[in-house]
């Protein structure tokens, strides 16, 4: 087994506490650890394993899914995660009346954030504790890092081979289906938000899935399978105009597909049950002309551009084109209130060598605002 593949469920001891880390194999299926090395998890203990390890902090008001893509090493994808939530919060802490709904108000007595009376206000090397001032719906994300082994070679050949491998974990193997289970544990433990008044949804915190390159395929087949088996209703009210989809195991708030390494019609015809699937929010997916990975390498391999160069193509349902945003400009409630949003990054995204391009250049300020934006117009 390599390095890659290496790793178990649990909170990373290197994270400093603020993720929680689920790897999965090559068949995509979760590890533990052992004293051999990393094992697979048992399946007749696989939902008992992400209730001992997937609980929900009290504290977080949102819960991020963060998916990484092609050539990330473990390494990689938590420091991927550590800088998307440091421009988060330094957007946040910025520009707050750019996210008035992220805000959160202080309640009579409530503590001073960051003086550790009643609660840190601020937790874990600068991610804030909403909790701590009370009152108000605040912005306390709490990230679950999805690792999958995506390394090869920088070539056509493996581009193909981790293409197929993430086409195969999600459809004829397990990743969609543990991703599955492990959104619908998550939505099943969120926060009671009438036992701290912090949290403000249906059942205390919102569901934001983030995904770059093939992650995004993980998310998206994930979502996909969920809509097919029966679950409970999710029942309650938030921000979005789309009805809230019945009997359907958990509800997503927002899913943020950055750079996705899939043909433009995917969508169309692939990805089909999604616009029926258990999404409150949009689907909303950034593409630059500099992302050489889904120009050139994705146009050689499946004789088509992907959606991280050229846009969403056709869906199940109308596509709304905008451009990413400046830092400073807010997103109108009525720019991300669709089902599919193409958002044109190609004067963002641009910063990239060698045979990838700017496929990596999505952990930028721009990105934060927009995921802040996201969050905000969910409330």
């Amino acid at each position: 087994m390599s390095a890659d593949t290496a790793g178990a469920v649990s909170e990373d001891p290197a994270s400093g506490g603020i993720a929680a880390v689920v790897d999965l194999d090559e068949s995509g299926w979760p590890l533990r650890p052992s004293r051999e090395g990393p094992r697979p998890v048992p399946a007749p203990g696989l939902a008992a394993h992400l209730a001992e390890r997937l609980t929900p902090p009290p504290w977080a008001t949102d819960i991020v899914v963060y998916v990484h893509g092609w050539q990330t090493s473990q390494t990689s994808a938590l420091g991927a995660l550590r800088t998307l939530l440091a421009l988060v919060e330094r957007r946040r802490s910025e520009r707050p009346e750019l996210y008035p709904r992220l805000t959160a108000r202080p309640a009579p007595g409530a503590g001073v954030p960051g003086t550790g009376m009643r609660g840190r206000g601020v937790r874990d090397g600068g991610v804030r504790d909403a909790s701590a001032a009370g009152g108000g719906p605040g912005f306390a994300p709490w990230p679950v890092l999805v690792r999958w082994p995506s390394r090869s070679l920088p070539s056509l050949g493996g581009y193909r081979r981790i293409r197929d491998r993430a086409h195969a974990m999600g459809t004829d193997d397990h990743a969609a289906r543990v991703i599955g289970q492990l959104l619908g544990y998550l939505d099943e433990q969120r926060g009671d938000p009438h036992a701290a008044p912090v949290l403000a949804n249906r059942r205390g915190q919102y569901l934001h899935l983030v995904g770059h390159s093939f992650g995004c395929r993980f998310l998206c087949e994930a979502v996909q399978w969920a809509a097919a088996p029966p679950g409970g209703s999710p029942g309650g009210t938030l921000g979005w105009s789309t009805p809230v989809p019945p009997g359907r195991p958990f509800t997503v708030d927002s899913m943020l597909l950055l750079q996705m390494a899939a043909p433009r019609d995917a969508f169309a015809a692939t990805f089909t049950a999604l616009a029926g699937a258990p999404l409150r929010g949009p689907v909303v997916a950034t593409y630059s002309q500099h992302d050489r990975a889904n120009g050139f390498w994705h146009l050689r391999a499946e004789r088509r551009a992907g959606i991280g160069y050229a846009g969403i193509g056709t869906a199940p349902a109308p596509v709304s084109g905008i451009r990413m945003r400046g830092t400073g400009e807010a997103y109108p409630h009525d720019a991300l209130d669709h089902r599919f949003v193409s958002v044109d990054a190609g004067g963002v995204f641009v910063r990239g060598r060698g045979p990838a391009g700017a496929h990596s250049d999505h952990l930028r300020p721009e990105t934060a605002h927009l995921l802040l934006s996201l969050a905000d117009h969910s409330r």
